[in-house]
């Protein structure tokens, strides 16, 4: 990569635009950056990191994503912050522009804006000049990241060469010199592989230690199943992670096994002793038992035997009394027959004397056939008056339907009276109804006119109001602000004051600091014949630092004083601009006019709904009425000739309702006499006639009775109804006679059973001993069987056990193999295994490979800084007390042929290592880009440590880096440079900001 122009505005320290050719600068192929301390050498350098990455180097990183702080303070306001660079990179001439986000006064009003962030990218063809490629940053960093191969850290390291921090890694700790490899050499995948073998190695232990757990776990199960005597216990186990583990509760379950077995088969044979003898004694009991039965039966049998010979006699009576009763069952039909013939005849001859007594006396001693003719004449005489009926019944009707009508002739009179008055009355009503409409849709446009009218005075008078707060909070503002500013302007000039009188007594504040026989920091000598003494006005750091910090403090508070002056003004004019220009005395008035009139307008406008529902239910009951008065007048005169109907009506059925009466009080009673005695008649008739057939039926009874008493065998009838019993007692005879014989056949059949009879011949049985005999052997047999379960259950929990366990044996196995082997890896790779002699982690190793390809290649140069004296060698030492082994770095002196310690060289020595360190740095970090050809090198500081021939050695080894059109900048201010170096590049410091000179050409 070889640089061409750069050009920065309004960046650090440069308050307008500068511009360095490095074109020219590369004909003289070395030249030399210098100035003042803090003009802006090294500005410089962070405007080419800050125009490829957007970043600047080192700790100024966390200032490069805010504008404001890459901004020169010294800079015009309008003046917008820019860094252009043009370069050349893999046969491409490229341009990029760099501008961080800007605040700047706003064009139109007060304020301020914040314009963002712009990057664009320009590549140049020698037939069509500049072309754009990209304005995205996302896209030109990738651009540039894949162009050079570099990151942002690999590019301040190789290109800038920051010396401080070589000769900080030469006499840093393994950590440190590991932090910054692991900047410039991607090796997170290397660190992710040791992070990966730990957590496998974890994982594989926690699975190795679950394991034996569950041995553990399984051989405490065995042991208590198996509950082995004391002296058989093998015991105590190893411990998890033992290798002897399987073998030791592989052992103990192959002993708790066969120790179950033998337990097995004791409990079995006493098992089937139990069994035995409870069998035997059980059948003793079942003998016993039988015996004492068939004797208590026989003793039963006796007993039942005498109580049915004491029931005898009574047993003979209920047998005499159940064949009456059957006999007297056959004479029953014909007893009952003849009780209701009596009882039927009793009642006809009732029912006639009843009837006879309420008959006329003409009729009193009549037969059935004159009686039913007198019955039939009154029917005929209560037919005749059915149309008199009729008639009667109409005329009842006709009343009612007169009353209705009038009652209807009086209701629409009524109703017809006050429609009329409501008709008279309704053109004034629909006026008044209309005018009340009209007035309120009226107010309803006045409400909307009034309510566009107060919207916008009601704005402008909040706005007013607004402007007046706003004009006095802008006014106390503004006297902040310039009293902000004030004390920045003052503390700007004691602070620039103090920095003029430090840098005059600079020498004199150095030179506090040399002790005799130790180096100069500036010129490396340890004679000091005439220190620099101390100025009249001299300040110290600390006096500067102080007066910094309170201008730093200052700016800041006089810009925030500025931006909220800036924003009260802005808000202000706003205010001023929706308020207008008529006062706010006025503007009130002219609020609480429209309020009082929108108020009235909005009141009367609510009354519309109403008017309008009050208009639509006139005009209905308008429409309505005036309907209901022409119906009145059609009913009017429909009921006149109903009325003349009805009165026509009446007077004929009045005619025939007066001669139908006869000397009753209406026809309807004259009929109901008839019916009365018709109906008594026809049932005199009937009652005469029912005394007739039931005389008849209580003769054919008598006859069938006395029949029916002598076929049964009884004397009179009267003794075959007094032989019959009632159904239930009847029943409970037979029931117990039945019972009776029931009892005798079984106590026969009892007495008369052979082994019964034997029984009864032997001794008393005794049931009682045998019965307890047998519980003791059923005792015995349960314990037994007991036993022989449990140990039955401990011999097959025993074997699933062990299957469980032997299963488990068998997993641990490779699970060890593979714990073993993934240990050994880890081990390996984090340094603590044994064969890893010197503990080098792999990241180290492979961090120890890159430091070696460094220190081969800056041997080369130092070689000849240091006329073959020194050579720079890779360490692989093992480190002490935990620290990185392989990071090691030595020089070895030709002059004793011995290894010495980087921290042993002087501070020239220090400075000519470093460098040849950071050039062997450079080429490998190159290599390891792609070979990206770098054309452009800064190397930064550390020159004035160097005694004169040192310089001349190490000034041929850059002027060697001019090879092939190689340019080299120093940045320095030691005056013996500007002599050997006759291209120069200086950077001029001034109150208003630094500016970039070209000397030499």
């Amino acid at each position: 990569m070889r640089l061409h122009r750069l050009t920065v505005t309004a960046f650090g320290p440069f308050a307008g635009t500068q511009t360095v050719d490095f074109d020219r600068l590369a004909e003289a192929g070395l030249f030399l950056l210098h100035g003042a301390t803090g003009a802006g050498k090294t500005s410089l350098l962070d405007a080419v990191c800050y125009a490829l990455y957007g970043v600047v180097p080192g700790h100024r990183q966390g200032v490069s994503a805010q504008g404001e702080k890459l901004r020169s303070d010294h800079a015009a306001p309008g003046t917008r912050t820019s860094v252009t660079l043009d370069f050349t990179v893999s046969g491409r001439r490229l341009e990029i522009t760099r501008q961080p986000p800007f605040v700047r006064a706003k064009k139109r009003g007060t304020g301020t804006t914040t314009e963002k962030a712009l990057t664009t990218l320009r590549a140049h063809d020698p037939a069509r000049g500049w072309t754009g490629l990209s304005r995205t940053h996302q896209e030109i960093g990738e651009e540039i990241r894949q162009l050079l191969g570099l990151s942002s850290e690999q590019f301040c390291q190789v290109v800038l060469l920051p010396q401080g921090q070589f000769a900080r890694f030469l006499g840093a700790d393994t950590a440190d010199r590991a932090l910054l490899l692991r900047q410039l050499f991607d090796t997170r995948r290397f660190f992710e592989i040791e992070t990966h073998l730990r957590e496998r190695k974890a994982e594989t232990d926690e699975a190795v230690r679950h394991a034996d757990s569950d041995l553990l776990a399984l051989h405490h199960r065995i042991a208590q199943a198996a509950a082995l005597p004391r002296d058989e216990v093998p015991g105590q186990p190893p411990a998890a992670g033992d290798p002897a583990l399987p073998e030791f509760v592989l052992t103990h379950a192959a002993l708790a096994r066969a120790h179950a077995r033998e337990l097995l088969d004791i409990a079995r044979l006493r098992h089937q002793g139990a069994e035995a003898a409870h069998h035997a004694a059980s059948a003793a009991h079942d003998r016993v038992r039988e015996l004492a039965a068939l004797q208590r039966r026989y003793a039963e049998a006796r007993a039942r035997a005498d109580a049915l010979a004491a029931r005898e006699p009574a047993h003979r009576a209920d047998l005499d009394r159940l064949d009456a009763a059957r006999r007297a069952g056959t004479v029953a039909p014909a007893l009952d027959l003849r009780a209701a013939a009596a009882t039927a005849h009793a009642e006809a001859l009732a029912a006639e004397r009843r009837l006879r007594a309420a008959l006329p006396p003409e009729h009193a001693e009549a037969d059935a056939a004159g009686l039913a003719e007198a019955a039939r004449r009154q029917d005929e005489a209560r037919g005749a008056l059915a149309s008199a009926r009729r008639a009667e019944e109409r005329l009842r009707e006709l009343v009612r339907e007169r009353d209705a009508v009038d009652r209807e002739d009086r209701a629409d009179a009524q109703a017809r009276a006050e429609d009329e008055q409501w008709l008279d009355a309704w053109p004034e009503r629909r006026a008044e109804l209309r005018a009340r409409v009209a007035g309120a849709r009226d107010a309803a446009t006045r409400a909307a006119e009034l309510a566009g009218r107060a919207e916008p005075v009601a704005r402008r008078l909040a706005a007013a109001r607004r402007y007046g707060e706003l004009a006095a909070e802008h006014t106390r503002a503004e006297a902040a602000e310039a009293e902000a500013r004030a004390r920045r302007d003052a503390c700007r000039a004691v602070w620039l004051d103090a920095r003029e009188a430090r840098l005059d007594g600079i020498a004199a504040e150095l030179a506090a600091q040399l002790t005799p026989g130790a180096p100069c920091a500036v010129c490396g000598a340890t004679e000091h014949p005439a220190p620099a003494g101390r100025a009249a006005r001299h300040t110290d750091r600390a006096a500067e630092d102080a007066a910094e910090t309170a201008y730093r403090r200052a700016e800041t508070a006089a810009s925030e004083a500025t931006a909220h002056a800036r924003t009260l003004a802005a808000q202000r004019d706003a205010a001023a601009e929706a308020a207008g220009d008529t006062p706010l005395a006025a503007l009130t008035t002219e609020k609480s006019a429209l309020d009082r009139d929108l108020a009235a307008a909005h009141a009367e406008a609510a009354r519309l709904t109403e008017a309008l529902h009050a208009e639509e239910r006139a005009e209905r009951e308008h429409t309505r009425r005036a309907g209901a008065r022409e119906a009145a007048v059609t009913r009017a005169a429909a009921r006149t000739s109903a009325r003349e109907a009805l009165d026509a009506e009446e007077g004929r059925l009045r005619a025939e309702a007066a001669e139908a009466r006869g000397g009753f009080a209406s026809v309807a009673d004259r009929a109901r006499h008839l019916e009365g005695r018709a109906r008594l008649l026809a049932e005199a008739a009937e009652a005469v006639r029912a005394v007739a057939t039931t005389a008849d039926r209580l003769k054919e009874a008598d006859a069938r009775l006395a029949d029916a008493a002598f076929t049964a065998r009884f004397d009179t009838p009267a003794r075959a109804a007094a032989a019959r019993l009632p159904e239930p007692e009847a029943r409970e005879l037979r029931a117990r006679t039945e019972a009776h014989a029931r009892e005798a056949h079984t106590v026969q059949l009892a007495l008369a059973e052979h082994a019964v009879a034997e029984a009864a011949a032997q001794p008393p049985a005794a049931p009682g001993p045998a019965a307890a005999h047998a519980r003791a052997a059923e005792a015995a047999a349960r314990t037994a069987a007991s036993a022989h379960d449990a140990a039955r259950t401990r011999v097959t929990a025993l074997r699933s056990l062990s299957a469980t366990l032997a299963a488990r044996v068998g997993e641990l196995g490779p699970l060890r193999a593979r714990h073993a082997l993934v240990s050994g890896l880890a081990d390996l790779a984090t340094g603590s295994a044994k064969r890893n002699e010197r503990k080098m982690r792999l990241e180290s190793y492979v961090l120890a490979a890159r430091l070696e390809q460094i220190a081969a290649a800056a041997t080369t140069r130092l070689a000849r800084m240091s006329q073959g004296r020194y050579t720079l060698v890779h360490s692989d030492d093992r480190a002490a007390r935990g620290k990185l082994s392989g990071l090691g770095l030595h020089v070895v002196d030709a002059w004793t042929g011995r290894e010495r310690d980087t921290a042993s060289l002087s501070g020239g020595e220090t400075f000519y290592v470093s460098l040849a360190l950071a050039l062997g740095l450079a080429d490998v970090v190159t290599d390891e880009a792609g070979g990206v050809r770098l054309d452009t090198l800064f190397v930064d500081e550390g020159f004035g440590s160097l005694d004169e021939q040192t310089l001349d050695e190490v000034m041929d080894v850059l002027d060697g880096l001019r090879e092939r059109e190689r340019c080299v900048g120093i940045v320095s201010h030691v005056g013996e440079l500007r002599r050997r170096v006759p291209a120069q590049l200086e950077v001029v410091k001034g109150r208003a900001g630094s500016a970039v000179r070209e000397r030499g050409f």
